[in-house]
């Protein structure tokens, strides 16, 4: 007998049947009557954590989703996963964590959903790993769900400026080269992050927001309202959680909003907004768990061509408090129907169209929002680069105003060794770091560079400086950078071979990211290569390594070792 079969029997008796009087004594221990289970059971998952601001009010956003839910007449079970404080692990070997989280915090919805047959869900999803975890997992279970971001952080404010934890990490590195006193980076401490909420600026978590709703899984313009705005937000959690209830009879199920249409039409959104490069990456690893065929020069087709019509940080003026301000995400995306950028056609959560639940939305301010005609930028800020150092492809947010650059590498066997020579002033105009061995399985855990492209820019070389690597960026990392090189170093990739002095091409206009070395060179080194003694990785670590597949791809777990 089949499993949906022998669900669906499970499912008919729990409000009554003789064989699920276990299950339902412990409906009662919780304060559950059993006769309310004939009526829809909803998964209400939180990301929450007390380690990290981002996530910080996700427990109060489950208790009004829950409340929305029961007004609606369903039963609510809220659970938790877990969820990795990119910030707070920067720079360290905690950092090695937070990619592979992204795969836990989806095995972990995935499980619940299995033991539990919720009839629909709702994922409050913030910091970066958390949202994409939540649509991978959904796109595994494809019930009815709603996902609604939990809002980001107000920015801070100093001497009439707004300032986010960009600024911070940027005044570390000058700090470091003597270009503030320490008590300008400790007053910039203080103010940068006055709350609960994800990053300020446009960065990765944000970037993500801006995905969902173009994806049609969350309540438009829900998600971009700031953390500390309690009320409004409580009203966004108890509107998701009625609508699961709606839906969990025969609402469309996740995967209506996960097909090739709504990726690409996520990935329009994240250009126009020049969004973060780890956006890529996620949608790449949402279209493997759909078992869409979708690949990063698609994906960077769409960035390069789409004009950037919104002017936040790190690349333009606002953050998202001023996003939300002129109609955020709905206004974003009305403006793209209009100019034809997105297919308006494309279906959300609450039954309309995207353009139809968009028509109201204000036109744009011409200060933080622009028009698809006179655009902030008017071409995309998203690249993809393939040559002789990347053959399976990179990616680079171009965050400046080079598009060229050659230069002597400067090579680094890890991030650490990176940053300190950055720090310690060694680092000269017109090199080109070498970061490796710092891909998904080399980390393992494809850790971020923001310290390391925080402190070039801090130093006053971010205009002259560039970085290419196999691990990736933070969503507020500036500059001409390059990452997610594939293949990775530590399986061989091109990157493994290249020595201190070697001349590195980086040509955004061209698509190439060279070596300048002939193949009969790069063949005799790729010989003499020997992989480099990583340190011994156990539990998590070591089942990643040994399963995840390259960036190109998403850096999604595969079920074989590669």
């Amino acid at each position: 007998m089949s499993d949906d079969v022998l669900r669906r029997r499970a499912r008919a008796a729990l409000a009554a049947g003789a064989e699920r009087a276990g299950a339902r004594s412990h409906f009662r221990a919780m304060g559950i009557d059993p006769a309310r289970l004939d009526g829809p059971i909803v998964g209400v998952a939180s990301t929450w954590t007390g380690t990290m601001p981002c996530n910080l009010n996700h427990l109060e956003l489950s208790g009004r989703v829950a409340a929305g839910v029961t007004a609606a007449g369903g039963v609510p079970l809220p659970f938790n996963t877990i969820a990795v404080s990119d910030n707070q692990s920067q720079a360290t070997p905690g950092m090695r964590a937070s990619l592979i989280s992204r795969e836990v915090i989806a095995d972990s919805i995935e499980l619940m959903t299995h033991a539990h047959d919720f009839d629909a869900l709702v994922c409050i999803v913030g910091c970066d790993k958390t949202v994409p975890a939540a649509l991978m997992a959904l796109a595994r279970v494809d019930k009815p769900a709603v996902v609604l971001y939990s809002g980001p952080m107000r920015a801070g404010r100093l001497y009439g400026r707004e300032v986010s934890i960009q600024d911070v990490w940027e005044a570390v590195g000058a700090e470091e080269r003597g270009l503030i006193p320490r008590t300008e980076l400790d007053e910039l401490e203080r103010h940068a992050c006055p709350g609960a909420g994800t990053c300020a600026g446009h960065f990765t978590a944000n970037t993500m927001a801006v995905a969902l709703d173009c994806l049609g899984l969350a309540c438009i313009g829900d998600g971009l309202v700031p953390a500390d705005a309690t009320e409004i937000k409580g009203a966004a959690a108890e509107r998701a959680g009625a609508l699961a209830v709606r839906l969990a009879g025969d609402g469309p199920t996740a995967r209506t909003f996960l097909d090739k249409r709504a990726l690409l039409n996520a990935m329009v959104g994240i250009a126009a907004t020049g969004g973060s490069t780890n956006g890529i990456l996620h949608l790449l690893a949402i279209a493997h768990e759909m078992g869409v065929p979708l690949t990063l020069d698609e994906l960077a087709d769409v960035g390069a061509r789409t004009p950037v019509i919104a002017s936040l940080a790190p690349s333009g003026r606002f953050m998202a408090e001023d996003f939300d301000r002129v109609g955020g995400t709905a206004a974003l995306i009305r403006e793209l129907v209009r100019g034809g950028q997105l297919d308006g056609s494309a279906p959300t959560v609450d039954g309309r169209s995207l353009a139809d639940a968009t028509r109201a939305a204000e036109a744009p301010d011409g200060e933080v929002l622009f028009t698809v005609d006179e655009p902030f930028k008017p071409t995309g800020a998203l690249h993809a680069l393939r040559g002789n150092l990347a053959p399976d492809g990179s990616l680079v947010k171009l965050a400046a105003a080079r598009r060229f650059q050659q230069g002597p590498a400067r090579v680094f066997d890890s991030e650490g060794a990176c940053t300190d020579a950055v720090r310690a002033g060694v680092v000269q105009e017109g090199d080109v770091l070498v970061v490796r061995y710092e891909g998904p399985a080399g980390g393992p855990g494809m850790r971020e560079m923001l310290s390391v492209t925080a402190s070039v820019v801090g130093a006053g070389l971010g205009e002259s400086v560039a970085l290419v690597t196999d691990g990736r960026f933070s969503g507020a990392t500036r500059g001409l950078m390059v990452g997610h090189v594939a293949p990775e170093a530590a399986r061989g990739g091109p990157l493994a071979l290249v020595r201190d002095g070697d001349l590195i091409t980086i040509d955004i206009d061209a698509g190439r990211l060279t070596v300048e070395l002939d193949d009969d060179e790069l063949a005799e080194r790729l010989t003499a290569w020997q992989p480099p003694l990583v340190p011994a990785v156990g539990g998590v670590f070591a089942r990643y390594r040994a399963l995840v597949g390259s960036a190109s791809e998403g850096a999604v777990l595969r079920s074989n070792p590669v």
